[in-house]
């Protein structure tokens, strides 16, 4: 036992002994006893008293001054309030320094609960956001930053992608805003001035758009010499046959990258128009019969497996080019007499359009970069299987102006397969076409189907 508790044992039974010696020698125990235990009670009382007192006054007061275990306890007391104490001010010396470093961040920083009130920001989200204080602490961001697309993104929980608008208080800044769930479910946002990258960005496009099409002229003429050149190869200098091959292989290669590059030009500047409904059936059809003339010789066995004559919303020559692209790639890097698979089918998920081949295969490692412009999982630059590099780079842009996916899933040795995910509300379904005419599926393409395509 504690020795306090002893000696304070020990007091209750020196009291109690010596009141009951007192009422036995007046002959009134019962009286002596009664009245010992009530000043014993109100003794206890009082210092509960005092011990409230104290606390009230917040360590103000000087420490009441007692004896028995009220004294211990009166120590062990204050002893923890300053323990309290100090424990309160390094956390508050830490919450000023975390409050002094986000203020000095150039980027904005605000804490939202979960009922989506603004609860604290720091300096620069008061200057991006045109934000004060205390006026708009816990007022709604979707009221202090009223935009459709930010109101959306904010309400919509998915914060997978961050989401760029111009600032509500100077729309020459573009803001970048990535959104981080934590607790119970409020919400920490980091906003980013990106108005120089989205400079560089535009500069960048236009200067593509520029140098491809100033290029495109003077590409022409070149290419017109050399086939005119080339016309006249019986009387020029035998050695001069290889020359002029080779550059209008080489004119061509450069004709198609500029195509390429005014292409994802076009698709990054400009505004989408009001989509038209575009039939699949027959667009798929034109692309497995050029597909089919362009393997020739290689004898690839191409077949077509369409399970509904769906309609998209959209835009036909980009669907048929970014469909186009990924026909063609799989016709040029599988081998001679390989099995290449072109479907169209739609689930509870929306419309699919894959190309299936059982080609070489890429290895994992360059799939997540294949998308990027310029860039090859061949080293090599095979001038007969590769192209421009920007073909999955427009088919990538194609998909997204269209609200689809681009799913890829390949291993070496074992082909590839590449997948179109459009979502349902951009499909409109037509009936099963096993149940109307079961020869459109794998069928034998003849380019008959593309009469009238142009």
């Amino acid at each position: 036992m504690n020795p306090v508790w002893r000696r304070e044992l020990r007091r209750i039974l020196l009291l109690l002994a010596t009141a009951l010696g007192v009422g036995y020698h007046f002959n009134q125990m019962e009286l002596a006893f009664a009245i010992t235990c009530s000043v014993y009670i109100i003794w206890q009382w009082l210092q509960l008293y005092r011990l409230q007192k104290w606390l009230q006054q917040e360590q103000a007061g000087q420490l009441p001054s007692t004896i028995g275990i009220w004294g211990g306890i009166f120590r062990e007391t204050q002893r923890l309030q300053q323990r309290s104490q100090k424990h309160q001010q390094r956390l508050q010396a830490i919450i000023n320094r975390i409050q002094d470093s986000t203020a000095a961040l150039q980027d904005a920083v605000l804490m939202v609960d979960s009922q989506g009130n603004l609860e604290w920001w720091n300096r620069a989200a008061g200057d991006f956001l045109g934000l004060q204080a205390p006026v708009d602490v816990g007022q709604p961001i979707t009221n202090l930053i009223r935009n459709p697309l930010f109101k959306d993104y904010f309400d919509g929980v998915h914060y997978d992608e961050p989401l760029s608008i111009p600032s509500p208080v100077n729309p020459q800044l573009q803001l970048q805003f990535n959104i981080t769930l934590f607790g119970r479910k409020d919400r920490l946002m980091l906003v980013h001035d990106i108005t120089r990258l989205k400079q560089l960005e535009e500069m960048r496009k236009d200067f593509v758009a520029n140098v491809s099409h100033e290029l495109r002229t003077p590409l022409t003429v070149v290419s017109g010499y050399i086939e005119t050149m080339d016309m006249a190869a019986e009387s020029l200098p035998p050695r001069w046959g290889r020359m002029i091959s080779q550059m209008s292989q080489q004119s061509r290669r450069m004709e198609n990258l500029i195509t390429d590059l005014l292409m994802l030009s076009r698709l990054e500047t400009s505004h989408q128009q009001q989509p038209d409904q575009v039939a699949i059936t027959p667009m798929l059809q034109c692309i497995a019969a050029d597909a089919r003339a362009l393997s020739g010789e290689r004898e690839h066995h191409i077949t077509l497996d369409i399970q509904s004559d769906d309609q998209i919303k959209g835009y036909e020559d980009e669907l048929r080019s970014a469909f186009s692209n990924l026909v063609f790639n799989a016709v040029k890097y599988t081998q001679d007499g390989g099995n290449i698979r072109i479907r169209w089918f739609h689930n509870d998920d929306g419309a699919w359009f894959c190309v299936k081949d059982d080609g070489p295969g890429i290895d994992q490692h360059h799939i997540p970069r294949l998308t990027e412009r310029f860039y090859r999982a061949d080293p090599s630059r095979n001038n007969q299987t590769g192209g421009t590099g920007l073909g999955l780079a427009i088919v990538k842009h194609v998909l997204l102006r269209h609200q689809a996916e681009l799913e890829i899933h390949s291993e070496l040795g074992q082909g590839s397969e590449f997948c179109g995910h459009f979502p349902a509300d951009r499909c409109e379904y037509g009936p099963l076409v096993k149940e109307q005419n079961p020869g459109l599926l794998k069928e034998d393409i003849s380019e008959d189907c593309c009469e009238g395509r142009c």
